[in-house]
């Protein structure tokens, strides 16, 4: 009986540990809030100078920004913070009034008068 309690707690160790693995390649989708290309470029970029991040691609139209990362090396919630700094939205952080106030006029995403003409140009 004490060996086949031992044998089951051992068990149950090895797969919650396998469960927790973090994957080399996993992709991610997370909204992001932008309006344009220059949008676009600037929340790719932060996102593939965040360690672990091997690609993104944001659609501007969706708002959704796709990755591949390395979960070993950063997180979502990595990822999320450094688009904050860099003035965009995600439903984890909100970016703050400075880094907002820091993007080219026509990225005011907040604003819903910049949003009409983007929506007007398409």
């Amino acid at each position: 009986m004490k060996k086949l309690i031992t044998v089951m707690c051992l068990l149950f160790t090895i797969t919650a540990t396998q469960a927790q693995k973090k994957k080399r390649n996993a992709k991610l989708v997370v909204e992001v809030d932008g309006v344009c290309m220059m949008c676009k470029k600037r929340i790719e970029k932060a996102a593939l100078n965040t360690k672990g991040v091997k690609y993104a691609n944001w659609n501007v139209t969706s708002h959704q920004l796709m990755l591949i990362m390395d979960e070993r090396k950063t997180s979502e919630k990595i990822v999320c913070q450094n688009l904050a700094n860099v003035g965009h939205d995600t439903k984890e952080f909100k970016a703050s009034e400075e880094a907002y106030a820091s993007l080219h006029p026509c990225c005011k995403y907040r604003d819903t008068e910049i949003i009409e003409n983007h929506h007007k140009k398409e």
